[in-house]
């Protein structure tokens, strides 16, 4: 059920409100909570907003919600940090009402953006809430790119990117493009801006694009387009790229130049000769087009009223034609004609041909006109002749007042014959002879012979017609003869001269009137009227006497418009194209520029024009008036000449048609262009400080800023030149280019430089007059100074690096100095080490310069990397060097002289390597001793061979795996050797070796032992060999068998670090293992290792000869002592071995030395027990300094015979010095033992493994403290020292010999060698057994119990049998023993015997120990071992190995061999010790000698007791004599003795040295110190007792007793002093006082490397007395 209760809320403030209401039921109570909220304002939008990337300066935009979730209306404004803002940044939202929020992101600077926007909302109390704004800015980056075949052939000079548009024909528009490539990840926003210029100019290059936005990654292509207008002129722009913010600008070079017609004329003069009178001649003339730019031209003749007409007036020229135009000659009138018409073409300059030709009639035949006249004139004219008649010339001819000249032009004779030449005719600029007419300019090239007025005249409006005015013309002769002037009638013309032909006197005028006869209406009608005028004495060939004064016609042309166009009526509107530029070509001040101007008719009706030159007469137009044909064009030149440099507007008004309302206004601008150029940086050029002697180049820019090419050169002082040069000199500047020139500054002393150089400009002009130039000056500043570089560090080692390998580092060069430097490096290599220096020498570098050459800037640094690559193992020092590179020092050679030191860099080229550290033994080799050990794993072989160099194939490879198809992979390495695992029977443990590797080099090393099958490459079944050869398939059972087993196979060595490698035999088949392993070490050393071991059957008796040869210590020839020498032979199997030594081989070398036994064996036979080593000893005694060698045979009694080859080699010691072998083998030496080379279950280590107490005197005693560490932390060990010979035991002491040592405590054991009195090698094994010290207990309880039950079986039985009554067969159980099971077969009284079964027995059976895998033999051992209870076996010790090497010598030898060794030695006794003992006592030594002297037998059946006092007595008594000082004086008299018979057989040289040897020998025999007597010292500080005179006798005879007896006391202590107990005593206190330190040192008792500390006594109460008492005076 539920129940609905209602709840009523009355709040009475403004406020939360929060309750409860409990409900309580039976089973309990519960409440429900009751909260009351007021409405809030809450509006919701993202936490965080990420906009896109953007660029600096660039805008990117993001939205995101915003929403009112609250209850009330809200008001919501942002406040945003820069560089972001929000639209809109101010609101207000109704309840669950949502808007979008743009927020405009707009950085400046390139950075991680992660800022916090506040949004406050809220009515009376205000809320803030933020939201995280995340944006990333970067800086845009932009390329021009510009393709191959649109830069080729542009020197870019200064401008990487320029855009070459090439030669483009004027008029027309090329558009090419270029990228804008944007390399970074943003967009780019960018504006195209191009160069302002100082001048107002008409640019030719156009771009439409001046924004744009480049997109990330993208490009923009800019499309630029070029106009030109000036044929000829090249053109130069440049278009600047500017990112946003004008962070980054991009110049991009664009240029071009124009080309036009070339059009030429084949002929420059058509000549017709004569022809009758009304006949006509036709002639061709060729007109080309050389270039691709089509031309229009235009013949200025007016066909239909002239003697010469063209077919094709005018036209059209395609690029690259040649046109063939028909020339007419229809001569009027019988007279010579001579017209020069010229040909215009627009956009080139005009062209003038001469027509010319003679009409003859039946009347009149003038002279015949020629081109020889034509040149003649001209010559003429220019002499100012053609102003006379032919007539008055051929008198003045005549007369000598004219003479001829070469070419037969006339001339005025010479006044003087050095007067200058004649005048020569030299044709004029084609446009200036067509301006310069007399008519159209005020300027003639010549003055008129015959003038017409008007040349040019408009009728204007002709209605009506018939009341037209006809025009006056006035002809003037401005000659010295009589002319006539002819007109040529034009039929079908409205217009007509009157009268056709007229003569005119000399220097008169003449009337014509020009009639016009229009013959329609609302008609245009123009024409040209030709005349020619000419001496009137040319009428007739006959009137001319010299053919040199024939003179041609003058041309007249009248040119004339009209219309005949009503008031009302309209005229024609005129069709037309035309073509005019906007501005002059650009030229100098003061000179004349000249434009074409294109007009065509593309009307069907005839286009009269005229120019108002009056409106505009700064420019000079012709021609100003005529006519165009439909169809045709018009060609105009326009001249103007500017006086400055300011640009001048002229509009000139063309009318065309005679209508003002047709009239078109030209406008053309026109500006004198002066020499300016633009100097960078206001003409001045700053270089940086430079290195005194080298060269700082800067590039230095200069700009045409004008429209004209312009010349530079430079000029620099003399003086200067060797400081200062630029390139290029000198050269043109385009319009409008900017050249980018290198200047170098080279400075040759130090000190601050204030140059000038002048750059002139001058217009480039054909002519040969230099003109007008202009010059800038430009101020350059620099400096000269000194600088140095330094290496940052100084000397860099960089430590070990691996032979072959790469180490690069940075060597950091530092420029403190204000100057650049360029520098070159060289490199010296010093090699040390233990190497031949001259091998070394030769080596290549080792250090490789990345770069070896380079430029530091002032005040910083540059980094040099360089590599090193050591090829040997050895020191390395490169010392680097550097010089400062000049003009004159580029290379090493020429710098060699001035390298100064740098830096030192060092280095240590080395292998990884290790070595062995240490090894020892287990299971079957339990009992080898170290030295052994080595021996037979050749360890100091395998070291050896890791400390050499390595082979370059070495080096290359890291481990080889898997590289062969053979079951038995070569291997090709120069180190071989043996590790032989020796010989155990059958069955036994497995022979464990445990190798320490220890990295004592510095760099890592990792190794690997390679088993063959670890190198084999897997490869399939079939192409496996199925045929096995004997020796791979004995390596396979090995390897299938696991025989042999190194664990780990591989593993790596940090520097100093220790690991160890177990490397066991197991011993499951008879016979010899062999197995070749490869260690390799990475990148170091190959070494194949041949594993060899043996294993025999159980009753095999066994010798295991690690080799068949051995080589005894090397010995000096001439020693009196030679030292026994061992060769030791190690019992590999289960049985005793009995051994004999073969010494027919001995006795023969013995012969042949003399009788001298070079090698003498003392052990010629004896016995080894299993598993350990015997000894057999040697004395080798060399008679020479030569190698012996002998082959000794060595039978094994029930096994194999070995041939031992033994080899000695005897040394001169005069000729090796004190280097001698000996002394050098034996150097006193301890091996520490590793803690981390144990065998599993070890819980004790010893301190050191082997100990070498090196050369040392016979009787002295050696001693060493071992440490023997119970390494466990929970259980004591037991200890006991064991040693193995009888002999070892007599000089080898060890305290303490047994003990426990508890978990984590040490002992330490003092191990003292006292040579027993004959010279010798000592190798003696001393095997420490160690036990833990429970399994002892528990054997020991175990025995007990054992033996307590062997006891009681002998007493007790056990009755077995149930039901006695009964004759059943009682069941055997299952586990019954082999006695209860015997019974079955016996008869019933024999069973009722049996019924009585006894304990088990007690045997003493041990359990053999078995190989692995023979699992059914160990099961019937378990059964076996069920039935029989087994006599507790005692625990199996930790044998601990320490080797104890030394040499010991006679004292006499080792004094003179070791003489400043010998004061460190005590000498217990004078003499041997125990002298009869050690040769003879026992018995085992010379057992077998056959040569024993009867005298020696004698003394060996007496005691030691006897022994002893004889050696007392003789001592006491030869130390009397020695101590005796009147035995001495006795001596010493007797050499002063007449020198009797038996004195020849004495040396004074061997006596004086045997009494030296004795003085030297007492004092260090026994090292009295006086401090142990200090009653001595106390007797003689007895003072002197004052006494009177009076007693003086008595007093001496008291003092001289006192004397005597002080001196008796002192002898007596002397003595005492010197006794051997005495001597021993002192020597056994100290060493029980040292003992006793060093063992308070080992537990921490007493700290030997602790300072000493001064205690400071208070002061003595005594000394507090005021006045102390003087002390007593001494006497």
């Amino acid at each position: 059920m539920s129940l609905t209760l209602p709840i009523v809320f009355r709040p009475t403030e403004k406020r939360e409100y929060e309750d409860s209401v409990c409900f309580k039921k039976a089973e309990g109570e519960f409440s429900v909570t009751l909260r009351a909220t007021l409405p809030h304002p809450c509006l919701s939008f993202p936490a965080t907003v990420q906009l896109p990337i953007c660029a600096v300066y660039n805008v990117t935009e993001t939205t995101f919600p915003v929403r009112n979730i609250g209850d009330l209306v809200t008001v919501f404004a942002w406040e945003t940090p820069s560089p972001f803002y929000m639209i809109p940044d101010c609101g207000m939202l109704n309840p669950g009402a949502e808007c979008m929020v743009k927020v405009v992101f707009q950085p400046k600077v390139a950075m991680v953006y992660d800022v916090a926007a506040t949004c406050w909302f809220g009515g009376e109390e205000k809320q803030k809430r933020t939201i995280q704004l995340k944006a990333l800015a970067k800086y845009p980056y932009l390329r021009v790119s510009v393709t191959e075949e649109e830069a080729e052939g542009i020197q870019a000079g200064k401008f990487r990117d320029v855009l070459c548009f090439g030669s483009v024909p004027v008029g027309t528009t090329v558009e090419k493009c270029v990228e804008i490539f944007n390399m970074s990840v943003v967009d780019a926003p960018c504006r195209i801006e191009r160069a302002k210029d100082p001048l107002v100019r008409d640019h030719v290059f156009s771009c439409d694009v001046s924004h744009g936005v480049v997109p990330a990654k993208g490009k923009l292509v800019l499309c630029i387009r070029f106009q030109p207008q000036t044929v000829g002129e090249h053109s130069t722009d440049y278009f600047t790229i500017i990112s946003a913010g004008c962070l980054l600008q991009t110049v991009l070079k664009v240029v071009g130049s124009c080309k036009g017609p070339l059009v030429s004329l084949h002929q420059y003069s058509v000549d017709f000769d004569w022809i009758n009178l009304g006949e006509s001649l036709m002639e061709t003339l060729k007109i080309s087009n050389i270039s691709d730019v089509p031309a229009y031209y235009q013949f200025d003749i007016d066909g239909r009223g002239s003697v010469f007409s063209l077919d094709r007036p005018c036209g059209v020229l395609e690029g690259t034609t040649t046109l063939a135009l028909k020339v007419t000659f229809r001569p009027t009138h019988p007279i010579s004609y001579h017209r020069r018409v010229v040909c215009l073409v627009h956009h080139q300059e005009p062209m003038y041909v001469d027509f010319f030709g003679t009409c003859h009639s039946d009347i009149a035949k003038p002279a015949i006109l020629q081109a020889r006249h034509l040149s003649w004139y001209r010559t003429n004219t220019v002499r100012g002749l053609t102003f006379y008649p032919p007539d008055i010339l051929s008198v003045m001819l005549k007369d000598g007042k004219l003479q001829m000249d070469e070419k037969g032009a006339l001339m005025l004779p010479p006044e003087i014959p050095q007067d200058k030449p004649p005048k020569e005719y030299f044709e004029a600029n084609s446009m200036t002879e067509y301006f310069y007419d007399g008519v159209s300019s005020d300027l003639a090239l010549f003055p008129p012979h015959v003038s017409v007025s008007p040349r040019e005249y408009d009728f204007g409006c002709c209605v009506p017609l018939h009341k037209v005015e006809p025009l006056p013309l006035c002809v003037t002769n401005h000659t010295k003869g009589k002319i006539t002037v002819a007109w040529t009638p034009s039929h079908g013309s409205a217009f007509r001269v009157s009268p056709e032909i007229c003569d005119i006197p000399p220097l008169k005028s003449s009337a014509f009137r020009v009639l016009f006869q229009p013959a329609q209406l609302n008609s245009l009608y123009a024409a040209e009227l030709e005349g020619f005028a000419f001496y009137k004495v040319l009428r007739h060939y006959s009137n001319i006497e010299e053919d040199a004064t024939i003179c041609p016609s003058w041309c007249l042309a009248v040119r004339l418009r009209a219309h005949t166009y009503e008031a009302e009526r309209e005229h024609f509107i005129p069709q037309y194209i035309l073509d005019v530029p906007k501005v002059f070509p650009p030229a100098a001040p003061n000179t004349d520029t000249y434009c074409s101007m294109l007009l065509l008719n593309t009307g069907t009706s005839l286009i009269t024009f005229s120019v108002n030159q009056a409106a505009c007469p700064s420019v000079l137009v012709k021609p100003c008036s005529g006519h165009i044909i439909p169809g045709g064009h018009q060609i105009f030149f326009l001249s103007t000449h500017p006086v400055n440099t300011t640009s001048q507007q002229h509009v000139l008004p063309l009318q065309l048609n005679s209508y003002p309302g047709y009239t078109k206004e030209i406008a053309l601008r026109s500006c004198g262009e002066s020499l300016l150029l633009l100097l960078e940086g206001d003409g001045n050029l700053y270089f940086k400080p430079a290195y005194i002697g080298t060269s700082s180049t800067r590039m230095y820019t200069i700009k045409n800023c004008t429209r004209l090419p312009m010349v530079f050169t430079w000029k620099i002082h003399q003086s200067d030149s060797k400081i200062l040069s630029v390139s290029p000199t000198a050269g043109i500047l385009q319009p409008y280019e900017a050249m980018a020139q290198a200047w170098t500054f080279t400075p040759d002393k130090e000190t601050k430089y204030l140059l000038r150089a002048m750059v002139f400009v001058r217009r480039k002009s054909p002519d040969p007059v230099s003109p007008k130039s202009v010059g800038y000056a430009l101020r350059i500043v620099g400096e000269g100074v000194l600088g140095t570089i330094r290496a940052q560090k100084e000397h860099l080692d960089l430590g070990n690096v691996l032979v072959g390998d790469l180490q690069s580092c940075s060597v950091v060069l530092l420029n403190d100095g204000i100057c650049s430097l360029k520098y070159i490096l060289s490199v010296e290599q010093q090699i040390t080490g233990p190497c031949d220096p001259e091998e070394v020498r030769s080596d290549p570098l080792a250090l490789e310069l990345e770069q070896a050459r380079g430029m530091i800037p002032a005040r910083s640094k540059a980094f040099v990397q360089i590599t090193v690559r050591p090829a040997r193992r050895l020191h390395y020092t490169w010392s680097i060097k550097y010089a400062i590179c000049t003009p004159t020092a580029t290379d090493l050679a020429s710098t060699k002289e001035e390298q100064q030191p740098l830096c030192c860099i060092v280095a240590t080229g080395v292998y990884p390597t290790f070595c062995i550290a240490d090894a020892c033994s287990a299971g079957s080799a339990s009992g080898l001793s170290k030295l052994h050990l080595w021996r037979l794993f050749s360890l100091d072989t395998l070291n050896e061979y890791l400390e050499r160099d390595l082979t370059p194939s070495e080096l290359t490879y890291r481990v080889p795996t898997r590289h062969s198809t053979c079951l038995i992979p070569p291997v090709y390495t120069p180190h071989l050797l043996d590790f032989n695992f020796g010989a155990a029977p059958i069955g036994s443990e497995p022979t464990l070796v445990m190798l320490l590797l220890a990295n004592k080099g510095v760099v890592p090393v990792e190794w690997a032992f390679l088993f063959p099958s670890d190198q084999k490459m897997d490869v399939e079944h079939w192409a496996e060999d199925a045929e096995f050869s004997p020796h791979e398939l004995h390596q396979m059972r090995i390897q299938d068998n696991q025989l042999f087993s190194v664990s780990p196979k591989s593993g790596k060595l940090l520097p100093g670090q220790e690991e160890s490698v177990q490397l066991s035999h197991r011993h499951d088949f008879i016979g010899t293992d062999h197995l070749p392993v490869l260690l390799k070490v990475s990148y170091g050393h190959e070494i194949l290792l041949n594993f060899s071991g043996v294993t025999v059957e159980q009753d095999q008796r066994y010798i295991h000869f690690a080799s068949t040869k051995h080589f005894f210590t090397p010995i000096a020839i001439g020693t009196s002592h030679p030292p026994t020498q061992l060769y030791e032979l190690y019992n590999g199997g289960a049985m005793p071995v009995m051994f004999e030594v073969q010494l027919d081989n001995i006795v023969r070398i013995q012969e042949e030395n003399f009788q001298h036994p070079v090698f003498a064996c003392l052990t010629p036979r004896g016995e080894i027990p299993p598993g350990t080593t015997g000894h057999i000893e040697w004395i080798f005694s060399p008679l020479e300094a030569r190698m012996y060698l002998v082959d000794v045979p060595i039978h094994i009694l029930g096994g194999e015979s070995a041939l031992i080859t033994f080899q000695g080699i005897g040394y001169d010691l005069n000729t090796v010095g004190d280097t001698a072998t000996s002394s050098q083998v034996f150097s006193p030496s301890v091996f520490p033992g590793s803690t981390k080379l144990t065998v599993p279950g070890q819980a004790a280590t010893l301190s050191h493994h082997r100990i070498c107490l090196g050369n040392i005197p016979d009787c002295t005693k050696a001693s060493r403290l071992v440490f023997l560490n119970n390494i466990s932390e929970s259980k004591a060990v037991v200890f006991a020292w064991q040693i193995s010979t009888c002999k070892d035991k007599r000089v080898l002491q060890i305290a303490p010999e047994s003990g426990v040592v508890q978990p984590g405590e040490s002992i330490p054991c003092f191990i003292a060698l006292r040579p027993s009195g004959s010279a010798s090698f000592y190798s003696i094994d001393l095997v420490c057994e160690v036990y833990i010290q429970e399994s002892l207990v528990q054997y020991e309880r175990d025995l007990q119990e054992w033996e307590g039950a062997k006891e009681r079986q002998a007493v007790e039985f056990t009755i077995t049998e149930k039901d006695l009554g009964t004759k059943k067969k009682p069941k055997s159980p299952a586990g019954r023993s082999s006695d209860s099971a015997e019974t079955e077969n016996l008869p019933e009284s024999s069973a009722v015997i049996r019924k009585y079964k006894t304990l088990p027995p007690i045997k003493n059976h041990p359990m053999p120990n078995l190989p692995a895998g023979h699992f059914q033999r160990r099961l019937l051992l378990d059964k076996e071992a069920s039935r029989v209870w087994v006599k507790p076996e005692p625990p199996k010790p930790i044998l601990l190995h320490l080797g104890v090497t030394a040499r010991s010598y006679s004292i006499e030898d080792f004094y003179s061999n070791f003489t400043s060794e010998f004061p460190k030695y005590f000498l217990s006794r004078p003499f041997s010790d125990w002298p009869l003992e050690s040769k003879f006592v026992d018995g085992s030594r010379d057992r077998d000698r056959m040569d024993m002297d009867p005298k020696w037998l004698s003394l060996a059946t007496a005691s030691k007791q006897e022994l002893q006092t004889v050696t007392d007595i003789l001592t006491g008594v030869i130390r009397g004599l020695l101590e005796n000082t009147q035995f001495h004086d006795a001596v010493r008299r007797s050499l002063d003795e007449p020198i009797p018979y038996f004195s020849q057989f004495r040396c004074e040289e061997s006596a004086e040295l045997r009494d030296r040897r004795q003085c030297s020998t007492v004092p260090s025999r026994v090292s009295a110190s006086p401090d142990l007597y200090p009653e001595k010292d106390g007797e003689r500080k007895e003072t002197r007792q004052e006494t009177s005179p009076n007693n003086d006798l008595l007093e001496s005879w008291e003092r001289m007793s006192e004397i005597l007896h002080h001196e008796q006391l002192r002898e007596q202590k002397e003595m005492m002093s010197r006794q051997p107990a005495f001597g021993n005593l002192v020597e056994l206190l100290l060493e029980n006082t040292l003992q006793n330190i060093l063992i308070e040192a080992s537990r921490g008792e007493v700290v030997l490397t602790a300072r000493p500390r001064v205690i400071a006594l208070p002061p003595s109460p005594s000394r507090r007395i005021t006045n102390p008492a003087p002390p007593p005076s001494r006497a």
